[in-house]
Protein backbone atom coordinates (compact mmCIF):
# COMPACT_ATOMS: atom_id res chain seq x y z
CA UNK A 1 0.00 0.00 0.00
CA UNK A 2 1.69 3.39 -0.90
CA UNK A 3 0.38 6.48 0.02
CA UNK A 4 1.54 9.94 -1.91
CA UNK A 5 3.02 12.59 0.10
CA UNK A 6 1.35 15.93 0.78
CA UNK A 7 3.63 18.37 -1.13
CA UNK A 8 2.36 20.78 0.96
CA UNK A 9 2.60 20.22 4.91
CA UNK A 10 0.27 21.31 7.50
CA UNK A 11 1.93 24.12 8.50
CA UNK A 12 2.08 25.94 5.24
CA UNK A 13 -1.69 25.90 5.37
CA UNK A 14 -1.44 27.26 8.37
CA UNK A 15 0.73 30.43 7.82
CA UNK A 16 -0.97 31.24 4.62
CA UNK A 17 -4.81 31.15 5.84
CA UNK A 18 -2.94 33.02 8.95
CA UNK A 19 -2.01 35.73 6.66
CA UNK A 20 -4.69 37.29 5.40
CA UNK A 21 -6.53 37.13 9.08
CA UNK A 22 -3.81 39.10 10.79
CA UNK A 23 -3.64 41.62 7.73
CA UNK A 24 -7.24 42.46 7.72
CA UNK A 25 -7.37 42.09 11.74
CA UNK A 26 -4.64 44.41 12.51
CA UNK A 27 -5.91 47.12 10.38
CA UNK A 28 -9.31 47.09 11.39
CA UNK A 29 -7.73 46.29 15.11
CA UNK A 30 -5.21 49.48 14.96
CA UNK A 31 -8.20 51.84 13.27
CA UNK A 32 -10.35 51.47 15.96
CA UNK A 33 -7.90 52.44 18.43
CA UNK A 34 -7.14 55.57 16.52
CA UNK A 35 -8.12 59.01 18.30
CA UNK A 36 -11.34 60.58 16.51
CA UNK A 37 -12.37 58.98 12.94
CA UNK A 38 -9.95 57.15 11.26
CA UNK A 39 -10.65 57.06 7.51
CA UNK A 40 -9.71 53.53 5.88
CA UNK A 41 -10.67 54.66 2.45
CA UNK A 42 -8.07 57.74 2.41
CA UNK A 43 -5.29 56.92 5.11
CA UNK A 44 -3.01 54.03 4.26
CA UNK A 45 -1.59 51.17 6.16
CA UNK A 46 1.07 52.60 7.25
CA UNK A 47 -0.34 55.53 9.03
CA UNK A 48 -1.65 52.99 11.44
CA UNK A 49 2.13 51.67 12.24
CA UNK A 50 3.72 55.66 12.05
CA UNK A 51 5.37 56.89 14.77
CA UNK A 52 3.07 58.75 16.74
CA UNK A 53 -0.22 57.10 15.73
CA UNK A 54 -1.76 55.53 19.03
CA UNK A 55 -1.00 51.97 19.69
CA UNK A 56 1.12 51.54 16.45
CA UNK A 57 2.64 47.99 17.70
CA UNK A 58 -1.00 46.44 16.28
CA UNK A 59 -0.29 46.76 12.99
CA UNK A 60 3.84 46.56 13.11
CA UNK A 61 2.92 43.31 14.91
CA UNK A 62 0.83 42.72 12.12
CA UNK A 63 2.64 43.28 9.58
CA UNK A 64 5.86 41.56 11.37
CA UNK A 65 3.55 38.32 11.53
CA UNK A 66 2.30 38.51 8.05
CA UNK A 67 6.05 38.75 6.65
CA UNK A 68 6.78 35.97 8.43
CA UNK A 69 3.65 33.82 7.21
CA UNK A 70 5.16 34.48 3.62
CA UNK A 71 7.88 33.19 4.43
CA UNK A 72 6.91 30.27 5.78
CA UNK A 73 4.42 29.46 2.84
CA UNK A 74 6.92 29.80 0.35
CA UNK A 75 9.38 27.30 2.25
CA UNK A 76 6.31 25.05 2.25
CA UNK A 77 4.76 25.66 -1.12
CA UNK A 78 6.84 22.76 -3.00
CA UNK A 79 4.51 22.58 -5.32
CA UNK A 80 4.94 25.88 -6.84
CA UNK A 81 8.74 26.69 -9.30
CA UNK A 82 11.65 27.97 -7.01
CA UNK A 83 11.47 31.52 -8.17
CA UNK A 84 8.01 32.06 -7.40
CA UNK A 85 8.58 30.87 -4.12
CA UNK A 86 11.42 33.01 -3.56
CA UNK A 87 9.85 35.94 -4.84
CA UNK A 88 7.14 34.93 -2.85
CA UNK A 89 9.62 34.73 0.46
CA UNK A 90 11.53 38.26 -0.64
CA UNK A 91 7.95 39.80 -0.59
CA UNK A 92 7.35 38.46 3.30
CA UNK A 93 10.93 39.86 4.40
CA UNK A 94 10.10 43.06 2.95
CA UNK A 95 7.15 43.51 4.89
CA UNK A 96 8.66 42.87 8.03
CA UNK A 97 11.04 45.48 7.04
CA UNK A 98 8.02 48.07 6.33
CA UNK A 99 7.41 47.44 9.66
CA UNK A 100 11.02 47.77 10.87
CA UNK A 101 10.99 51.51 8.94
CA UNK A 102 7.99 53.28 9.87
CA UNK A 103 6.99 56.49 8.42
CA UNK A 104 7.72 59.58 10.52
CA UNK A 105 5.21 60.88 12.76
CA UNK A 106 2.78 63.63 10.87
CA UNK A 107 2.86 62.28 7.36
CA UNK A 108 6.06 62.56 6.59
CA UNK A 109 7.92 60.17 4.27
CA UNK A 110 10.86 57.53 4.96
CA UNK A 111 12.75 56.45 2.45
CA UNK A 112 13.89 53.22 3.47
CA UNK A 113 10.30 52.41 4.08
CA UNK A 114 8.74 53.86 0.75
CA UNK A 115 11.45 50.72 -1.16
CA UNK A 116 10.37 48.12 1.71
CA UNK A 117 6.64 49.03 0.76
CA UNK A 118 7.43 48.81 -2.74
CA UNK A 119 9.23 45.63 -3.19
CA UNK A 120 6.66 44.11 -0.94
CA UNK A 121 3.65 45.04 -3.26
CA UNK A 122 5.53 43.94 -6.38
CA UNK A 123 7.02 40.74 -5.01
CA UNK A 124 3.60 39.57 -3.95
CA UNK A 125 2.21 40.42 -6.82
CA UNK A 126 4.27 38.83 -9.69
CA UNK A 127 5.54 35.79 -7.86
CA UNK A 128 2.74 33.75 -9.34
CA UNK A 129 3.84 34.31 -12.72
CA UNK A 130 6.72 32.45 -11.96
CA UNK A 131 5.90 30.21 -9.48
CA UNK A 132 4.11 28.57 -12.49
CA UNK A 133 4.86 24.72 -13.53
CA UNK A 134 3.67 22.59 -16.37
CA UNK A 135 2.35 19.00 -16.56
CA UNK A 136 -0.28 17.20 -16.06
CA UNK A 137 -0.19 16.18 -13.06
CA UNK A 138 0.41 20.14 -11.77
CA UNK A 139 -2.91 21.58 -9.97
CA UNK A 140 -5.15 24.07 -12.22
CA UNK A 141 -3.68 27.04 -9.46
CA UNK A 142 -0.72 26.31 -10.47
CA UNK A 143 -0.60 26.47 -14.59
CA UNK A 144 0.95 28.92 -16.55
CA UNK A 145 -2.63 30.43 -17.42
CA UNK A 146 -4.02 30.48 -14.01
CA UNK A 147 -0.59 31.80 -12.62
CA UNK A 148 -0.28 34.69 -15.63
CA UNK A 149 -3.45 35.62 -14.89
CA UNK A 150 -3.44 35.69 -11.34
CA UNK A 151 -0.20 37.98 -11.39
CA UNK A 152 -2.14 40.30 -14.23
CA UNK A 153 -4.82 40.70 -11.24
CA UNK A 154 -2.68 41.55 -8.42
CA UNK A 155 -0.57 43.56 -10.54
CA UNK A 156 -3.67 45.53 -12.06
CA UNK A 157 -4.79 46.41 -8.22
CA UNK A 158 -1.63 47.41 -7.41
CA UNK A 159 -1.93 49.81 -10.35
CA UNK A 160 -4.86 51.40 -8.82
CA UNK A 161 -3.49 51.95 -5.79
CA UNK A 162 -0.21 53.93 -7.38
CA UNK A 163 -2.86 55.73 -9.54
CA UNK A 164 -4.96 56.80 -6.58
CA UNK A 165 -1.29 57.67 -4.75
CA UNK A 166 -0.05 59.38 -6.94
CA UNK A 167 -2.91 61.90 -8.28
CA UNK A 168 -3.51 62.38 -4.65
CA UNK A 169 -7.07 59.98 -4.98
CA UNK A 170 -9.74 60.39 -2.26
CA UNK A 171 -9.55 55.88 -2.53
CA UNK A 172 -5.83 55.46 -2.08
CA UNK A 173 -6.54 54.01 1.65
CA UNK A 174 -9.12 51.49 0.25
CA UNK A 175 -6.86 50.94 -3.14
CA UNK A 176 -3.74 49.97 -0.63
CA UNK A 177 -5.94 47.29 1.49
CA UNK A 178 -7.78 45.95 -1.72
CA UNK A 179 -4.71 45.46 -3.40
CA UNK A 180 -2.59 44.06 -0.17
CA UNK A 181 -5.61 42.11 0.87
CA UNK A 182 -5.34 40.11 -2.24
CA UNK A 183 -1.89 39.40 -2.53
CA UNK A 184 -2.06 38.18 0.99
CA UNK A 185 -5.02 36.00 0.14
CA UNK A 186 -3.61 34.47 -3.04
CA UNK A 187 -0.92 32.31 -1.69
CA UNK A 188 -3.74 30.37 0.65
CA UNK A 189 -5.69 29.97 -2.46
CA UNK A 190 -2.97 28.26 -4.00
CA UNK A 191 -1.70 26.20 -0.88
CA UNK A 192 -5.41 24.72 0.17
CA UNK A 193 -5.80 24.35 -3.78
CA UNK A 194 -2.77 22.22 -3.45
CA UNK A 195 -3.36 20.76 -0.33
CA UNK A 196 -6.97 19.29 -1.25
CA UNK A 197 -5.44 17.80 -4.30
CA UNK A 198 -3.36 15.49 -2.82
CA UNK A 199 -5.54 14.71 0.17
CA UNK A 200 -8.29 13.20 -2.58
CA UNK A 201 -5.43 11.45 -4.28
CA UNK A 202 -4.56 9.90 -1.23
CA UNK A 203 -8.29 9.07 -0.56
CA UNK A 204 -8.03 7.68 -4.14
CA UNK A 205 -5.12 5.92 -3.99
CA UNK A 206 -6.82 4.03 -0.51
CA UNK A 207 -9.66 2.99 -2.44
CA UNK A 208 -8.31 1.52 -5.36
CA UNK A 209 -6.00 -0.51 -3.01
CA UNK A 210 -8.88 -1.90 -1.18
CA UNK A 211 -11.15 -2.11 -4.18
Amino acid sequence: MVFPVRDVPWWGVLSSAAAPVLLVGGWTVAATLQPGSFDQVTQTISALAARGATDRWVMSLALLCVGACHVITGLALRPAASPGRILLMTGGVATVLVAAFPVPAGGGRSVPHTVAAAVAFIALAAWPALGGRRGPAVPWVLRPAACVGASAALLCLLGWFYVELGTGGMQFGLAERVAAGAQALWPFVVVITCYRRHDWDRIFCVAATVS
